[in-house]
């Protein structure tokens, strides 16, 4: 029989008292941090066109869009919700699968319980990090040892369908028939590629918010009939024989299944921008608090990484000379550049006007990557930056663990700062009272007895 059926039996059996602490406390977390980024995302290029589409489209005001005081159809609120989170690439991450979760399971299951009128703050918690732990496992048994993106797979949206069917079929009450199907509707959709990182281009950050909306639909579909896949995992065209070529470890796939929670291994970023450049940023943050190090006196820069992090620095002169946004967001040079002439990373170095910045682009020129295999770990890797002076000095600084993962963590109260930090570029402008209350709300997001009075008032 197919995993998919442990999975589902996972899905409607698991209560809240069953997660660890620790999951439910990376919960909390994950939704303060995924609201904050996306008050931060509303008013990102591709937002406002989102929504206007979602405005021309019409429909049932069921669920609530962040910041633009509109309800629409569920599905089609995860889809901006989603993007919005993902928009300044300044959200969570899954330390070893690369999967960016709060996107996909915040704006599901926010959405998904409008939909149905309110969600207790127990079950809301419960259902995220049944969907965090899903996500994980798929991405962690696909061709294990290897680096999935390096085959071509986003695995934030590929796997994204699945979770998101998951979460919203709990939440509309399938019965384990319905369930099943909506996973293998989900499965009918899966999609997600990296070249729109490869071409810098906005479907990067819809990609998330897309896979939100298919699982939302996925799961509305089931719950009216509509059958799908039984063996969508395993089966002779499931997805780990179609996707992966059949190169996947089933074993990782239920280890410790109801028992070991991946929620726990989800991290939050410290820095606005691709976390596979974050060990490089820490290297030259203790380079210049070790040395005093003159930066219009760099010689050259020097990046030691594995593949994920190597290829931020290919092509090379775009990535250099990163010519929108996105192309910022995923270069190696540039994130190196930034924390070498600002002594910081922070939202403003990821600008239309940022991208311009002279100083930044003349160290950016300065900085080549290069591929080091033995720094190779699935998920996020190590770092070394060497820096060459003109004068000869040379300055070499190895990160092992980033600032952010699971062995150097943020807390829930760095998320509640980057929130603050978000808010005030949100399109809809929030009271300092409101972001309080919200905070508060998040914080005792267990004790709620409709989780919902959030999203909607951040509408």
């Amino acid at each position: 029989m197919d995993v998919i059926y442990d999975f589902v039996d996972y899905f409607l059996n698991t209560r809240y008292d069953d997660l660890t602490p620790a999951a439910r406390q990376v919960v909390k977390t994950e939704v303060i941090d995924s609201l904050g980024t996306a008050l931060g995302g509303s008013t990102r290029p591709g937002i406002g066109e989102l929504v206007d589409l979602i405005r021309e489209w019409g429909g049932t005001e069921q669920s609530t869009i962040i910041a633009y005081g509109i309800k629409c159809p569920a599905p089609n609120a995860a889809l901006v919700n989603g993007a919005m989170i993902h928009a300044l690439d300044y959200d969570d991450g899954h330390q070893e699968s690369t999967v960016h979760m709060g996107c996909t399971t915040v704006s599901t299951g926010f959405a998904a319980a409008e939909r149905m009128g309110s969600i207790s703050g127990r079950e809301l918690v419960t259902c995220i990090a049944l969907g965090i732990d899903f996500m994980a496992r798929l991405s962690l048994a696909s061709r294990p040892g290897s680096v999935l993106m390096d085959v071509g797979w986003h695995p934030t949206v590929l796997y994204g369908f699945l979770g998101t069917a998951a979460i919203a079929g709990r939440i509309f009450g399938l019965n384990k028939e319905k369930l099943v199907n909506a996973l293998g509707i989900a499965y009918h959709q899966c999609s997600g590629n990296m070249q729109s990182i490869h071409d810098g281009v906005l479907t990067k950050r819809v990609g998330p918010g897309l896979a939100a909306r298919g699982g939302i639909t996925a799961a509305l579909m089931a719950e009216r009939g509509i059958t799908g896949a039984k063996n969508s995992l395993q089966g002779k065209a499931g997805l780990f024989n179609v996707y992966q070529a059949g190169d996947y470890d089933a074993k990782i796939l239920t280890a410790g299944l109801g028992k070991k929670f991946e929620t726990e291994n989800n991290t939050v970023k410290p820095y606005p921008n691709c976390g596979h450049t974050h060990a490089a940023i820490d290297a030259v943050f203790s380079l210049k608090s070790k040395y005093e190090i003159e930066v219009d006196q760099i010689a050259e820069i020097a990046v030691y990484a594995g593949g994920s992090a190597y290829a931020l620095s290919l092509p090379l002169e775009v990535k250099r000379n990163p010519q929108n946004i996105v192309d910022a967001q995923f270069s190696l040079p540039w994130a190196v550049a930034t924390a070498l002439v600002k002594n910081k990373v922070t939202l403003e170095d990821f600008t239309e006007k940022a991208i311009k910045n002279e100083e930044v682009l003349r160290v950016s020129r300065k900085v080549t990557g290069y591929l080091e295999p033995a720094l190779n770990r699935h998920g996020v890797g190590p770092s070394r930056v060497t820096i060459k002076m003109k004068n000869g000095n040379e300055y070499t600084e190895h990160v092992e663990f980033c600032l952010g993962s699971v062995q150097r963590p943020t807390t829930f109260a760095d998320s509640v700062r980057k929130f603050r930090e978000c808010y005030p570029l949100s399109r809809k402008p929030l009271s300092e009272a409101l972001a309080d209350q919200i905070i508060d709300r998040v914080t005792h997001l267990e004790d709620l007895e409709d989780a919902t009075e959030i999203i909607r008032s951040l509408g």
